[in-house]
């Protein structure tokens, strides 16, 4: 996972798009992040802060990358881009469909100066459909693509809301795929340059891939919690609460899971309700499940069953989640003294990026270093400067 050279201008700015090019970044590419020459990424503003004075979003997803600002409203800030665009692998892109075309950097006008480009676009529904057009969050894509129902408790409770963006996150990291499967098509001469669309609603509908059948099939009814096998129909595969008010989860699907667990929780007598179709059946053994959990805590079940095959895990917060040995053990979190920790790449290769730039760029610090290498006099970028052209 070595992306050394490849070199990815980035447009974006809150969370998504700089979730998907810390990805990249993580593998060794070089990142430059095109602010515009007012706030910049507004993440940088959105507190919490860190211990460096930015915006806890932005110190977790900005990592390793440089920043150049540049008012792509002005002409000469245009050309200050195009100059970029003509060394680069990727640019990539999380404006309002329309946007680049007003601002002459679409994908059509940027091919003029580099016909190689990979050249992806990061919207709320996609570039076109009667959506296309309209503003929206993670919360708008979560309830388009159907998953804001599949929390609800019943037909007339209110949907909750996602603890986490997921939409922005999958749809980041679903941007990052395309972008180095493009890289790769274009590496083996599959095609040149190309143009990716993404949009998080499409990639939200694609986790609905489970239930997705029901509607495909022409049931009207949307599966609620406990109506589905994934979703608590399954007594033996649900969540269940302990003694300490805290939480454990069931998973034993398969028949050797569920007598790894009966076994080890001397309840042999419930082995043959695995599988039961009968509600009353499965009533009967939630009640038992129900009682059985609730007599211990939750580190007592999970030391009781840690050696069994049983499917069996506990329920933790983001706070112990930072510090569970698994994770730790994998070198998931990022811990430098020169940086607030943070969750690194999700993924280890026997042949890991060189890269361990833990900064985050101020607004504009590389501008001037990234003008001089495509060709810009002192001079010139001086001016620039001086005019609030760039920043």
């Amino acid at each position: 996972m070595r992306l050394d050279g490849i070199r990815v201008l980035d447009l974006t700015r809150l969370l998504p798009g700089p979730y998907a090019t810390q990805l990249l970044a993580d593998s060794g590419a070089e990142v430059v992040k095109v602010e515009d020459t007012g706030a910049g990424d507004y993440a940088r503003h959105m507190e919490p802060y860190t211990s460096r004075d930015v915006g806890a979003i932005f110190d977790a997803v900005n990592r390793g990358k440089r920043s150049v600002a540049i008012d792509l409203k002005r002409a000469d800030g245009r050309e200050a881009f195009y100059r970029l665009v003509e060394d680069a692998d990727v640019v990539f892109e999380g404006f309002r469909p329309g946007v680049v075309d007003r601002l002459e950097i679409d994908y059509e006008t940027l091919t003029a100066y580099n016909d190689d480009l990979v050249y992806c676009s990061l919207s709320g529904y996609g570039q076109d459909g009667p959506w296309a057009d309209r503003v929206g969050h993670d919360l708008n894509y979560v309830a388009v693509a159907g998953l804001l129902d599949m929390t609800r408790e019943s037909a007339d409770a209110k949907p909750q809301v996602p603890g986490y963006p997921i939409g922005d996150m999958a749809s980041g990291l679903f941007a990052a795929f395309a972008i180095v499967g493009a890289l790769l098509s274009r590496e083996l001469g599959t095609t040149g340059g190309e143009y990716v669309d993404v949009a998080v609603t499409d990639v939200v509908a694609s986790f609905s891939q489970a239930v997705a059948t029901q509607a495909f099939t022409g049931d009207p009814e949307t599966p609620r919690p406990g109506e589905t096998p994934l979703s608590g129909a399954l007594p033996w595969y649900d969540v269940y609460r302990t003694d300490d008010d805290e939480w454990i989860t069931l998973a034993a699907l398969e028949p050797k899971f569920w007598r790894a667990f009966c076994e080890a929780v001397d309840r042999e007598d419930l082995l043959d309700a695995h599988g039961s179709s009968d509600p009353d059946v499965r009533a009967a053994l939630r009640a038992e499940l129900d009682d059985l959990f609730a007599s211990r805590t939750r580190e007592e079940w999970a030391a009781r069953l840690e050696s069994v095959d049983a499917a069996v895990g506990a329920v933790y917060s983001p706070a112990e989640m930072v510090e569970h040995p698994q994770l730790c053990a994998r070198d998931l979190f990022e811990r430098s003294p020169e940086a607030p920790p943070r969750v690194g790449f999700p993924a280890r290769s026997s042949e890991p990026s060189a890269t361990d730039d833990e900064s985050v760029p101020a607004q504009g610090e590389h501008t001037r270093e990234y003008l001089t290498s495509a060709g810009y006099d002192e001079e010139t970028i001086d001016a620039l400067l001086e005019d609030d052209v760039v920043r």
